[in-house]
């Protein structure tokens, strides 16, 4: 345990020239160091990925114009994210500021803002970039592909075989979403249906989180802390649950039994609101505990150039450290509380009423 405690510290620090290198020399010229805009840039998404100092790693740029798809790397603006510098493909001229990517109108060669710094000369294109965030889920999802279809191979060739190697630690997550998750909450009638979803779920939030955890490329993007993301989960989870609901599901949201008809038809509009609730919990969830554990973290080590002495580090870098090991227990955690709450929401919807 010592030399992992080693490497996370290592990692730890590592995060801090990385995140605060471009930073560093503001805190000389001002007499606060302002940590917000540092931190909003970590957690938020971006067209290219930051290693250090003014090094970085291009990204697609993808966009749908009116003169149709227009395609560059984001290298191209020259690490401008103040709309100074331009772009110029199929005849139409392109700038970014904060991350967001404008065309400008016509006739127009650079950018012009209002008192609140927006563009005010300039369209927003579709924009379909590969950007940190897609790039780090595209990743995820390879990585969960080939350890699934190791494990897959495995037990294709060795079906009478004690598991080995990758299987022999996938084995128990599996057999532990299956029965303590969908058999628990679904019934072991129906769960066998439900359990590839949970499992794509599941392993989906739980590599994310743990690369979200490492702070260089392929890690350190925020993905499970996009609300977009989280958003689209909890979608999945909705359409799952209510398109599978039986009969007595939906007659105890529209018409509960038992009840007075006036209570009924109070109860009615209550419930259908608590069919939307219920995924949008998941969503706000998810989203904010991951988000919650970066901004931590940076907030920690932002005390370092807040105070302006390295000694603070002796306070902040340790707790850093703490921080980021509980996050390996929250990356799992969070996994299984979607997971688990998605199974009740589906076994709620399939469960056969005996009695009212």
């Amino acid at each position: 345990m010592v030399y992992k405690s080693v490497l996370l510290a290592t990692l730890t620090l590592f995060s801090v020239s990385n995140f605060f290198a471009g930073n560093s020399h503001a805190s000389e010229e001002s007499e606060k160091f302002n940590p917000v805009p540092v931190i909003m840039h970590h957690i938020s998404d971006a067209h290219e990925w930051h290693l250090f100092g003014e090094v970085t790693v291009p990204l697609p740029i993808i966009l749908w114009t009116d003169n149709g798809l227009v395609t560059f790397m984001s290298s191209e603006f020259h690490h401008n994210d103040d709309g100074s510098h331009v772009v110029e493909r199929n005849n139409l001229k392109f700038i970014k500021n904060h991350e967001k990517i404008y065309q400008l109108n016509e006739g127009e060669s650079a950018a012009i803002f209002d008192e609140a710094h927006h563009v005010t000369n300039a369209t927003k294109p579709i924009d379909i970039s590969i950007t940190k965030n897609v790039f780090a889920l595209l990743f995820s999802v390879l990585i969960i592909l080939l350890v699934f279809f190791k494990v897959a191979s495995f037990y294709k060739k060795n079906p009478n075989k004690a598991p080995k190697g990758i299987a022999s630690f996938m084995e128990p997550l599996i057999i532990f979403v299956r029965d303590e998750i969908a058999l628990i909450n679904i019934g072991e009638k129906k769960h066998r249906k439900f359990v590839p979803y949970l499992l794509t779920a599941f392993f989906f939030i739980w590599f994310n989180n743990l690369l979200g955890l490492i702070p260089w490329i392929p890690g350190g993007a925020n993905v499970t802390g996009n609300i977009a993301v989280t958003l689209v989960l909890a979608f999945f989870t909705l359409i799952i649950t209510n398109i599978n609901g039986n009969k007595a599901y939906w007659g105890h949201i529209f018409w509960m039994p038992g009840a007075p008809w006036p209570v009924k038809l109070l109860l009615a509009p209550i419930e259908l609101v608590g069919v939307l609730t219920k995924p949008f919990a998941l969503m706000i969830r998810l989203f904010a505990n991951i988000t919650a554990g970066h901004i931590v973290i940076l907030s920690l080590l932002s005390l370092i150039f807040i105070f302006k002495n390295i000694g603070m580090s002796a306070v902040s870098v340790p707790f850093a450290l703490f921080i980021s090991v509980l996050e390996l227990l929250v990356a799992f955690l969070q996994a299984y509380v979607f997971t688990m709450l998605s199974a009740l929401f589906i076994g709620t919807a399939v469960a056969e009423h005996e009695h009212h």
